[in-house]
């Protein structure tokens, strides 16, 4: 199981145990993640380290003096 944290602006938009979708983006030289819809934002991650399937399960959420941060777990 591959890990990967996402970073979510409001509380109470996901719970631990939900099933989520995310959304490729490109950047020049990276991609990036995006929780359908719209709900957080990953960090932008080289293309050699691409995520190969697009739904995973939410395992936590931590909140910090920065915010929330989810971890989903995607089956690889």
């Amino acid at each position: 199981m591959r890990e990967m944290e996402f970073k979510m602006e409001r509380e109470g938009l996901l719970c631990e145990g939900d099933r989520v979708t995310v959304t490729e983006g490109e950047l020049p030289g990276c991609c990036y993640y995006t929780i359908d819809p719209s709900l957080a934002m990953s960090p932008n991650i080289p293309f050699n380290e691409r995520l190969k399937c697009s739904e995973g399960t939410v395992i936590s959420i931590i909140k910090n003096s920065r915010g929330f941060y989810v971890t989903v777990g995607f089956d690889e």
